[in-house]
């Protein structure tokens, strides 16, 4: 332990080291990973084309998200890749998608030739909403994904009436929410495909990783053979139909996420017992909004999120993260440090060489990012403070949290 130093108050006399999802003591990693592996290493079969476990994890999740279709691929942004190959977007076609988001969900969408189109989100939540959606749509909206963000689910029902209003598909980002439910469906089976990641820091991991879901044959179809560069694998004639990359999970990866997909179920319970725990200390603090959740949904807690308010907490959720530092607490204010639009891929459009493509096809509305079509986003970012979060939190580090919550906002009331 740590001795206390002239910045901590007498409640921390001692520091408490959390563990992280960036190394073992935040992670489920272990022998039956190991054995997997030794399995697979022993085969000397490692290629998922001629292997058994990669098939296997696709069978598994599949069946436990409750589709018929589920391929693994090579990452979280490979999966988003695949779900929009399957779409099929002509060159110029707007694809609507969050504000608040990583960049591996928004260039695929360029990569394909289509025009990401940025709806705001709710400043709660941080999830996009109906309403959000239906004020970017327009006679060129190819599909929209929806990004269930920190593992709470956005509020299916009234977008999927949107969206089958017009004839348009639904991709969910669940890169953050696995066996996240909207009323009683997991997420993943809810739109017209699905999208996972298995990077390090996600629910379970194979270092990265991705896995697309759907219960389209057609789009299953378009999906398999994008992760195989469009070759008809077990077809009678088979050949590349279309343009398309290797994408494929190799048989290392996938022993790992068998072991690791057995393990799934108890780590969503133990991050949702830990989290319902810190809201229950949390409750009523001067200034601090606990995570605001749908009655229809479950919350699978990839970050435990706190809604700060900067008229009550001196420097908002920036000072709060300032005064849980010192007490060893290393959270996120903002996330992200700007909406994902003011990035200089689309300020300055930098893509394909000079060329700007595929910006040169987007209508004025599709890439105008004034701040007043925004002000959810805006909102957002500005309160929201990300605590770091895993698996392995005991009744301690939630005890340790809450107390120096508590403490930090009784120094930063005014």
């Amino acid at each position: 332990m740590i001795e206390s130093t002239s910045t901590l108050t007498p409640t921390f006399t001692k520091l408490i080291q959390l563990p992280s999802d960036q190394d073992a003591s935040g992670r489920t990693l272990g022998e039956e990973e190991i054995k997997l592996l030794s399995e697979a290493i022993r085969s000397g079969t490692l290629t998922s084309t001629k292997g058994s476990f990669v098939k296997a994890l696709e069978n598994q999740f599949a069946e436990m998200i409750g589709v018929k279709y589920a391929y693994a691929c090579s990452s979280g942004s490979g999966a988003i890749h695949t779900a929009i190959s399957a779409i099929d977007p002509e060159p110029g076609d707007e694809i609507i998608t969050t504000s608040i988001t990583d960049m591996g969900a928004l260039t695929p969408i360029l990569y394909q030739g289509a025009i990401p189109v940025f709806a705001d989100v709710d400043p709660r939540t941080w999830n996009v909403t109906a309403e959000s959606i239906e004020a970017c749509l327009s006679d060129r909206t190819k599909a929209i994904i929806v990004t269930h963000l920190f593992g709470n689910p956005c509020n299916m029902t009234e977008i999927v009436q949107l969206a089958e209003s017009r004839g348009i598909p639904i991709i969910e980002d669940c890169a953050q929410s696995f066996l996240a439910e909207h009323n009683g469906k997991k997420v993943g089976a809810i739109g017209s495909i699905g999208c996972f990641s298995l990077q390090q820091g996600k629910h379970i991991t194979t270092g990265e990783g991705g896995i697309v879901t759907t219960n389209d044959d057609a789009f299953a179809r378009r999906m398999f053979l994008f992760v195989n560069k469009a070759w008809g694998y077990g077809d009678p004639q088979p050949d590349h139909y279309f343009l398309a990359l290797n994408g494929r999970m190799c048989e290392l990866q996938g022993a790992v996420a068998v072991a690791q997909l057995d393990k799934l179920e108890g780590i969503v319970k133990n991050r949702q017992d830990a989290a319902s725990k810190l809201t229950g200390k949390l409750q009523g603090l001067n200034g601090i909004s606990t995570p605001q959740i749908d009655a229809r949904n479950t919350h699978v807690y990839w970050k435990y999120c706190l809604s700060v308010d900067s008229s009550k907490i001196v420097d908002g959720a920036v000072g709060l993260a300032k005064n849980l530092k010192t007490k060893g607490i290393f959270s996120a204010p903002r996330y992200i440090q700007k909406p994902a639009f003011m990035c200089e891929i689309f300020q300055k459009q930098r893509t394909f060489g000079n060329s700007r493509f595929p910006f040169t096809l987007a209508s004025p509305e599709a890439v105008d990012y004034n701040a007043a079509k925004f002000t959810g986003t805006y909102a957002g970012l500005e309160a929201v403070l990300v605590l770091p979060w895993n698996e392995r939190y005991t009744d301690e580090h939630i005890d340790y949290i809450a107390d120096a919550i508590h403490e930090a906002v009784k120094q930063l009331s005014y």
